[in-house]
This record gives C-alpha cells, sequence and structure tokens, in this order.
C-alpha cells in the first residue's frame, strides 16, 4: 500500500476527514508538507464534518448544561469556528472523557490551533496531543471518516509532531504565517502570504493548493479552480488538489466532475485510504456504491470440489496456475526482473496469468460463447469482462495491490494513466444518476 505524503483533510489536518486499498508504506514526499495539507479539507468532509459527522452531535446525554455546550460546540465547529469552538470542547472533554465525537473535534480544533503557534516544539506537541485523543476515541469505538482520516495524517508525522513547507526559511516563514492566518479565518492575509512564498518558490506545492482552498473558502471558485488546476500541473501524482476540487465542485453541485476529479485523485494515489473514503462519500451522496471488483480464484479444496460439477471453471483455474508455477518456480521472475534478487509477485505476473485464463475462458462453449455455467459464476463472468476490456492490468492493480504488485505502479502509470482512469471510470465508480 502506497500512501503520499502529500494529503489534506482537514487543511492542516483539522479541517479534514480523508485510503489506501493496500498497505504499503511508502510515503515519497515530505510527509510535514503535503500530509498535512491533505488534512485541510476533503470531499464530504463538508457533509461530514458536520453535521460533525451525523454521530457527532447526534449523542444526548442526561445533563441539560452539557447537552447545551455540546449543541454550542456544534454550531461553532460547523461555521469552521475552531478557534473559538477549542476552549468549549476542552471544558467538554474535561466534562466527559468518553464522549468520543467531542474528543475527536477537540483534536480536530487542536490541529487548527497549532498553526497558530509561533513555538514549533508547542505545536508539535499539540498535534501530537491531537494524535491521542483520536486513539483514545477509536478505542471508544468512534469511526467516523473525519477521525480516520485525520489520525491517518497525524502518524504520518515525525515524532516531534512537526510539519515543514520549504527548505528555503523565508518561505517556511511566509507558509507559517498564511496558516495560521487560515486558521484564523483571515483569509486575504492567508492569500498575501502564500503569494509572498511563491514569489520565492514558484513552484511550491502546499502554497499553490492553499491559495486554491483559500479562494474555495472564500466563495471565488473560478480562481479556486485556476489555482487547484495549477497544483494538479505541479504534482499530478499528488492526490489533494483532485480531492480539495472535489469537494469545491460538489459544494456546487457539479458532481459528476467531482467524480472525474475523484477518480483522478485515485489514479494518483491508488493505495492511500484517504482517497477512497471519499469515493465512498461522494457515492453516498449520490446515493450510489463503489463497486468492489474482485476476482476470487478458487483455492485447491475449492477447485477440487468444483472439478466435476463445472469443469470449464476448473480449466480456466488450472491454466491460471500453471502460469504462476511458472513464475514463482520456472524462472519467469527471474527473466523479467534480472535485477532482483528475490522473487515478489507482479503486476506482470498477475496479468498474465489471468490473461491466459481469459483466453481459456473465450473458448468455452459454440460459436466462443461461455456456458451456461461460466455465465453463472461472477468471478469468470468478471474476467471474461475485463479481458474484453483489455482492463486486466489496472484489475491488479487496483485490486490485488499488494506490496509486491505495488512496486509496479508507478511506472505503468507513467505509460498508461489512461487505462487506468478508464478502468476506474468503466469498472469501479458508478456514473451520477
Amino acid at each position: 500500500m502506497k500512501t503520499n505524503e502529500g494529503i489534506a483533510t482537514v487543511r492542516t489536518i483539522a479541517g479534514t476527514e480523508n485510503s489506501s486499498l493496500a498497505a504499503g508504506a511508502q510515503l515519497p514526499r515530505l510527509i510535514a508538507t503535503m500530509r498535512f495539507h491533505k488534512c485541510r479539507n476533503c470531499l464530504l468532509s463538508v457533509v461530514v464534518n458536520l453535521c460533525l459527522m451525523p454521530g457527532v452531535f447526534a449523542q444526548t446525554g442526561a445533563d441539560a448544561a452539557y447537552d447545551a455546550k455540546r449543541q454550542e460546540a456544534k454550531n461553532l465547529f460547523g461555521q469552521g469556528k475552531r478557534l473559538e469552538a477549542l476552549p468549549l470542547l476542552e471544558e467538554l472533554v474535561k466534562t466527559n472523557p468518553k464522549d468520543d465525537v467531542m474528543l475527536v473535534a477537540l483534536a480536530a480544533c487542536l490541529v487548527d490551533h497549532a498553526a497558530t503557534l509561533s513555538d514549533q516544539e508547542l505545536a508539535g506537541k499539540e498535534r501530537l496531543r491531537a494524535r491521542d485523543l483520536l486513539d483514545k476515541a477509536w478505542d471508544l469505538g468512534n469511526t467516523s471518516t473525519l477521525a480516520m482520516n485525520l489520525s491517518q495524517l497525524l502518524k504520518q508525522l515525525p515524532e516531534s509532531g512537526a510539519i515543514k513547507f520549504s527548505d528555503n526559511p523565508q518561505v517556511e516563514q511566509a507558509m507559517r504565517a498564511g496558516e495560521a492566518a487560515f486558521s484564523q479565518r483571515d483569509f486575504d492575509k492567508a492569500l498575501k502570504k502564500y503569494s509572498k512564498a511563491l514569489a520565492l518558490e514558484p513552484n511550491n506545492y502546499s502554497a499553490v493548493l492553499f491559495t486554491a482552498n483559500t479562494y474555495d473558502k472564500q466563495n471565488e471558485r473560478a480562481k479556486g479552480a485556476q489555482w487547484y488546476e495549477r497544483a494538479i500541473q505541479l504534482e499530478p501524482n499528488v492526490e489533494t488538489a483532485y480531492r480539495y476540487y472535489a469537494d469545491m465542485l460538489a459544494k456546487e453541485g457539479d458532481m459528476a466532475k467531482a467524480r472525474i476529479m475523484l477518480i483522478h485523485a485515485a489514479v494518483a494515489e491508488p493505495y492511500n485510504r484517504i482517497v477512497w473514503r471519499e469515493l465512498h462519500a461522494w457515492a453516498t451522496l449520490n446515493h450510489t456504491r463503489i463497486n468492489e471488483i474482485y476476482i476470487s480464484v478458487p483455492t485447491e479444496a475449492e477447485k477440487n470440489k468444483q472439478a466435476s460439477g463445472s469443469p470449464d471453471g476448473s480449466k480456466v483455474w488450472r491454466t491460471y496456475r500453471e502460469v504462476r508455477a511458472n513464475w514463482q518456480k520456472g524462472g519467469q521472475f527471474q527473466k523479467h526482473f534480472p535485477e532482483e534478487k528475490e522473487y515478489r509477485h507482479s503486476l506482470p505476473e498477475e496479468s498474465e496469468a489471468l490473461s491466459a485464463a481469459g483466453r481459456v475462458l473465450k473458448q468455452i462453449g459454440p460459436d466462443n460463447k461461455v456456458t451456461d455455467a461460466v455465465t453463472a459464476d461472477q468471478s469468470l463472468s468478471l474476467l471474461m469482462r475485463l479481458c474484453q476490456a483489455d482492463l486486466i492490468e489496472p484489475y491488479v492493480l487496483f485490486s490485488l495491490g499488494d506490496a509486491g504488485i505495488a512496486r509496479d505502479y508507478d511506472s505503468y502509470r507513467a505509460k498508461r494513466r489512461q487505462k487506468l482512469e478508464e478502468y476506474m471510470d468503466r469498472f469501479v465508480v458508478p456514473p451520477t444518476r
């Protein structure tokens, strides 16, 4: 599973809620910077945030005074006034440390507050405290999107909890000032600071992304779109700008284009859980579901049981196993990857095995039509459809992306990005209704 350090859900982790289908742990970018960015915003973060998460403020306690304060905290949080909500949330959590929803809200507010601190050691400690609060909320059963996304991002920070936007001290100073202004909702000042950073470092992704997001917050959508596009051009393999853009489009009601942006986000970072949570959130808003695409290859025991009842299927999977065995023990892996000393599961191995199985499947039945038994088998039917669409390789990368296969993703995307987008479009993300 790969995750990128350039994702922010709640802007600086606080305003967010943002997965990786597979786990794998390469962090190609500067965790401090990119990842944090991802924290700022999240499509539907808007929806999740507030209702600050339906379950968040939906709970009621016996104490009327506590409930009243809870409602006030909900209102402030929903209005984006997190710094104002912070002291109230501190009080609520002190009163009831088992209120998991308040723990999550407090964690988000602490991240915003950390951005306003000039003492970076204290800021780091504030973020680490937020991380610990999220762990407590998790232990209490809180699995909200906001909590999971924020926790993911915070756990990718260094032990000090520090973040870094640039090696240039002047750019770093401008970015920190911009983030402080943003957290205080002084958006005009934030834009000036990001502009200063960009004058010194035109290709600073964070400055471009945050400029777009700030225009978005000011409801200057045309400018926001221009700057999101600029961020995308700057770093096409980082999901954050696509996702932020999708969030803005969703708020405008353009769910079709938001869908396209989220598909691009998934292609940019297929193994980032935040992206997939966002896709599921998009699907929920559109009263549909993200398709779980998976070909279930029978185990040896299952194969033996099926041999008498479904000879066609048995022949298909026997071919699949033979190809994989040749890769694992027959020297095919060494031929394809002579520079690698140890065997690993790979894209070419799995694709060759499934494609070979697909050719056998195509030959079954009169006029190359599969038999009724094969048609009734969902895995064989899916295999046939993927082969006909010439999308076996994207399927392998997205659905079977273990640590070995994930290593082949970047080189494939560099050559066949459109294939990956086509697969997501045709098989995974349903169209808007």
